[in-house]
């Protein structure tokens, strides 16, 4: 008789743990992961210095995805600088097709230009905080490559020439 009651309750403890699990699963929003990414990319778009001060770019939605266009630079003299195939840098789109990632809650993955070679690398972006974007480019895995803390810019306009004003720095 002992038996009876112990598997008895046994089975009404199970019961009520799948009961609970269920109602809980059937309360919890049905957006609720798709509907991050979207505050998450409000965060990463706008306007930011990067982490050496030369360059200001300017993150937005490009399609479904986030995109970004240098518009500052920081050089000497009147002349725009130019990449490796004798365009000007200014206005040029150097991060690419960047979108939310499934495994890493938060991160927006796609390209980024050097514009002194012409190549295309991987990259992720992603903001731990408010002011500051964290952009890690690499080579085939994430392990080889380096992750740079930009900030957000919210210093004067740019001039037509994307020349950095001399009092930001």
């Amino acid at each position: 008789m002992t038996r009876d009651r112990q598997s008895s309750t046994g089975r009404r403890g199970k019961a009520g743990i799948a009961a609970f699990l269920a109602a809980f699963l059937m309360a919890a929003p049905v957006g609720s992961l798709s509907a991050e990414p979207l505050s998450n990319e409000h965060a990463l778009t706008g306007y930011w210095l990067s982490q050496d001060h030369d360059g200001v770019f300017q993150i937005e939605r490009c399609g479904q995805n986030l995109c970004g266009h240098l518009i500052g630079l920081r050089y000497d003299g009147t002349n725009v600088p130019h990449g490796h195939d004798g365009k000007s840098e200014c206005g040029l789109l150097m991060l690419t097709d960047f979108h939310p990632m499934d495994d890493e809650k938060g991160r927006w993955a796609g390209h980024i230009l050097d514009p002194d070679t012409g190549h295309l690398y991987d990259s992720q972006i992603w903001s731990p905080q408010p002011t500051v974007l964290k952009l890690r480019g690499y080579i085939g895995l994430p392990i080889f490559g380096e992750t740079q803390t930009w900030t957000r810019y919210t210093g004067p306009a740019m001039g037509p020439v994307c020349k950095i004003p001399d009092s930001v720095k």
